[in-house]
């Protein structure tokens, strides 16, 4: 892993949205707010996002984009980047995981950050 990558941290707390969601369809829609923090002493921005979901049903779908939320931010040292997207399973249960895409501002270096896998869940699911 890159020395870097190390220093960035990234949480992520998934909420279900009944309101949105159809089970009777098979619609399932969660949130997801996600907080990027640069523990390192350099500037980064986050160029491009890449996440694997799969669904409760055994789907699995790959997205990659620029950015997050329309957004390339740049994140200076000791700050944090927070933004909420959503997901939309055909299944009450999944899993989301993935890596953003960066660059240290300053030496143009590349690196990835990975985003272990969090669940997205209906509440009381049991699995």
């Amino acid at each position: 892993m890159n020395e870097l990558a190390a220093q960035i941290g990234v949480e992520v707390e998934p909420d279900y949205r009944a309101d949105e969601s159809d089970p009777a369809q098979s619609r399932y829609v969660f949130s997801y707010t996600v907080t990027v923090h640069n523990r390192s002493t350099r500037e980064i921005q986050l160029l491009s996002r890449y996440w694997k979901i799969t669904q409760g049903n055994g789907k699995v779908q790959e997205v990659r984009g620029n950015g997050v939320v329309g957004k390339q931010p740049a994140i200076a040292a000791g700050h944090s980047f927070r933004y909420t997207s959503r997901a939309v399973l055909a299944s009450p249960v999944g899993v989301m995981q993935g890596s953003y895409g960066c660059t240290d501002l300053a030496s143009q270096e590349a690196f990835e950050v990975t985003i272990e896998p969090f669940r997205l869940a209906t509440p009381n699911q049991v699995h």
